[in-house]
């Protein structure tokens, strides 16, 4: 799996790429995070439309990303899954978890009033 981040007016951008299985890219992942969060960002939008597959370990970084995010006043979303990876979300119930849109601007959107 890969993943880039950046950040665009205060949000936390993340795209990943490829089988979110946990392995070392979570860890590095987190780290993003976690120095993000520190730097005062608030929000995160997680382009998930480049991943294949997703384990148990991999929707464990989800949540702990989105975790890390709300315990700091803040919110996350999951940017264009797809079908399977919806599906999965779905079986799961981690739609009802999670902020989940179509388009980036949507997301921006749902994120800042989430902050209101």
């Amino acid at each position: 799996m890969s993943f880039e981040h950046t950040v665009k007016d205060n949000i936390l951008f993340l795209d990943l790429k490829g089988d979110l299985i946990g392995e070392d890219n979570g860890i590095d992942i987190i780290e993003v995070v976690n120095d993000h969060i520190q730097k005062n960002i608030q929000l995160c939008v997680v382009d998930i439309s480049g991943l294949r597959y997703i384990n148990s370990s991999g929707i464990g970084v989800l949540i702990t990303t989105l975790t890390k995010f709300r315990n700091k006043g803040g919110e996350m979303c999951l940017l264009k899954p797809s079908e399977s990876v919806k599906k999965l979300l779905i079986i799961t119930k981690l739609n009802a978890i999670f902020i989940i849109e179509e388009t980036e601007s949507k997301a921006i959107e749902v994120l800042k009033n989430s902050l209101k």
